[in-house]
């Protein structure tokens, strides 16, 4: 029988999980502040470009917090549409994740950089701005399937239990079935989140001056193609440690039954 953690075991969990994620967090800021400044030492074509690498470096986590961030949010509606009782809005949800995570990641960015303008006039985006949308549906659609999987896993009993106490039809799903499934969501989540990290590389294809962009120009302006791929493949490491070290501290902070040690 599985013993539930005491009061302070889960006290002491949530503050040692949230003390890594302030340390992380405040790593990851110091790399993207000064960055520039142990690259600069570096040999060519590395010191003299070290300042392009940071700038590329921040393209990237902004598109990787935007597109997250935007991700989590459509794919708790696609979710939510997924689980409806209207049939319309299953059919357009399920049409949705069935369109993009059936096909390529570097289609949709180019499509919305290069073919939305042209089906709809008024929405001109820029570079930047048609990775973000690209890269937060494309994530937005895997969300979906793991919220929809941790909306399923929470027992209807407790549903039923929140409405025959007077609880609205939302206030069950914020305050009972959303929390419980979240939970459930976070791991998958937080393994999209570090691959989104990783995918948001094709958005070189549109032209955004990212990490990969930096790196392929660098390489071809020197024809030292090993070094440039070298540093860019050792900054994509180092965000990805720093962004699973917070996410694992986020999945810790809220082990409330206490799995986790």
């Amino acid at each position: 029988m599985m013993r539930l953690p005491t009061w302070p075991q889960a006290w002491n969990r949530q503050q040692r999980s949230s003390a890594t994620v302030a340390v992380a967090s405040a790593v990851l800021v110091l790399l993207l502040w000064l960055m520039a400044t142990p690259l600069a030492w570096a040999p060519e074509p590395i010191g003299n470009n070290a300042q392009s690498f940071a700038e590329g470096t921040r393209i990237t986590v902004q598109l990787t917090l935007i597109a997250g961030l935007s991700g989590i949010l459509i794919g708790v509606i696609a979710a939510l549409g997924r689980t409806s009782r209207a049939i319309g809005l299953r059919w357009i949800a399920s049409f949705y994740i069935w369109v993009v995570r059936g096909t390529p990641l570097l289609v949709q960015i180019l499509f919305v950089f290069l073919a939305l303008p042209t089906l709809v006039p008024v929405l001109r985006l820029d570079d930047f701005s048609s990775a973000c949308v690209a890269l937060a549906f494309n994530v937005g659609a895997y969300n979906a399937e793991a919220i929809r999987a941790g909306l399923l896993a929470v027992p209807k009993g407790q549903m039923e239990a929140a409405r025959s106490l007077g609880l609205s039809r939302w206030y069950t799903f914020l305050d009972v079935s959303f929390p419980q499934a979240f939970k459930v969501a976070l791991p998958p989540l937080v393994n999209n989140t570090v691959a989104l990290l990783k995918d948001s590389s094709l958005a070189y294809a549109i032209g955004v001056v990212e990490l990969t962009n930096v790196g392929n120009r660098i390489q071809a302006a020197t024809f030292q193609p090993l070094p440039t791929l070298i540093t860019t493949a050792l900054i994509y490491l180092v965000l990805t440690t720093v962004t699973t070290q917070i996410s694992g501290a986020v999945e810790r902070y809220y082990d409330v039954e206490g799995r986790q040690p």
